[in-house]
């Protein structure tokens, strides 16, 4: 059964490919709202089982709590976080499929903005930053995306409601997502 949607908070989803910009789109607006991250969730699940924070340990993690609990597991967790949270505006970082859109969507609107930029330009940025759970060699980061697509994220992608090509600055994408963030808001505030 479908819980009643929440209207009291606009709740957006962040989706892209590992170092598509989430994180730099995400920086930009964090003044409006609060961010919940869905792979805080898997590495919060690293830690209690001592593993080390590598792509390889989280991929592992992901999968096991998905086969386990459902493939919605991180989502419905997420959705907990928000009823709970007293900010009014939720950005979530880190779909991976629809079966977890569809988790938000029984309670919120829950528009999808995808970050989508060129692949050379993305790992070329994923072998700079550096994060301890990013792969340091291509095949490792084709294994990844490989592995997130299976999850469902290119469908989450195809789906979305907005999309920010990112092949730019960081400026420009910061730029980009608040206009679209403003431009949610507004519409949200209207239908109350």
């Amino acid at each position: 059964m479908t819980q009643p949607i929440m209207k009291n908070k606009i709740v957006i989803g962040f989706v892209g490919l590992a170092g598509a910009g989430k994180s730099s789109a995400l920086e930009g607006i964090k003044y409006i709202g609060t961010i919940i991250t869905m792979g805080d969730v898997i590495r919060k699940e690293a830690e209690l089982r001592n593993l080390p924070l590598t792509s390889e340990n989280l991929g592992m993690i992901a999968k096991d709590l998905r086969k386990e609990y459902g493939n919605d597991v991180i989502a419905k967790k997420c959705v907990e976080l928000i009823k709970e949270h007293p900010s009014d505006t939720i950005f979530i970082d880190g779909l991976r499929s629809m079966n977890e859109v569809n988790i938000f969507r029984e309670f919120w609107k829950f528009p999808i903005i995808s970050i989508i930029i060129d692949e050379e330009i993305r790992i070329k940025r994923l072998l700079e930053r550096g994060r301890e759970d990013d792969s340091i060699k291509i095949d490792d980061i084709k294994e990844r995306d490989e592995r997130e697509i299976r999850f469902g994220l290119k469908e989450v992608i195809e789906n979305s409601d907005y999309k920010i090509n990112n092949n730019s600055t960081i400026t420009d994408l910061q730029e980009k997502t608040r206009k679209i963030i403003f431009s949610i808001i507004k519409e949200s505030s209207n239908l109350f």
